[in-house]
């Protein structure tokens, strides 16, 4: 008996959609946490294309919760076959306001990098918080 022939699109596209959580403690060390769980998903799936923007997207807005919230972090990363889509979810329901930053200072820029490098992004209010999310079309 033979071998059945080997299908390639078979085996690198994996099955969609996919769902990961992540839940991470409040503290210095969640964004970076985050940025990687989200950058290895994707690299993982075969979309490594998007990993770079999709883990600095995610490092700015887990910093966000980490700054302004000070609360534990509620990560969910859904890759479809369309587009990706990552939400920070935190128990804070103060909405986020971009600012304009001063040149000198360091941070202030978080939300307009997720605005400049998504297909879309938006603020899903929840029962007890939030959700702040971003897509990358793929």
């Amino acid at each position: 008996m033979g071998v059945p022939p080997h299908d390639s699109a078979a085996v690198s596209e994996p099955e969609l959609p996919h769902s990961y959580t992540l839940f991470a403690p409040a503290g210095a060390s969640s964004p970076k946490v985050c940025r990687d769980f989200v950058r290895s998903a994707l690299t993982t799936l075969g979309l490594g294309h998007l990993a770079e923007a999709a883990a600095l997207c995610t490092s700015e807005l887990v910093t966000n919760v980490h700054q302004h919230t000070k609360g534990d972090v509620h990560l969910r990363a859904a890759i479809a076959a369309t587009h990706v889509r990552v939400a920070v979810y935190d128990g804070s329901d103060q909405l986020p306001s971009p600012r304009r930053a001063p040149a000198e200072d360091e941070g202030g820029r978080g939300l307009f990098l997720v605005t400049a490098l998504s297909d879309v992004c938006g603020v899903t209010p929840t029962g007890g918080g939030k959700g702040v999310w971003f897509q990358l079309n793929r």
